[in-house]
């Protein structure tokens, strides 16, 4: 049962923050409790993405693999 709520909690933090939930969240390894920004698809949006990086907003590995507080 708590396997099934917390796909449910996950399920709706992904379709709230449109973010992607990370294997074992809210305690993945790497990320915590954090959900995963999708890729960039161009690159204006990689640009603006390390931007948010350099103010605190988000956090990012590379400008692909970037992560954010819900």
């Amino acid at each position: 049962m708590d396997e099934i709520l917390r796909m449910i909690k996950g399920f709706q933090a992904s379709a709230k923050h449109g973010v992607a939930i990370p294997a074992g969240w809210p305690e993945n390894e790497m990320v915590g409790d954090h959900g995963i920004i999708p890729p960039a698809t161009d690159e204006k949006t990689a640009a603006d993405r390390l931007e948010k990086a350099k103010k605190g907003e988000i956090t990012c590995l590379d400008w692909w693999m970037c992560h954010k507080k819900l």
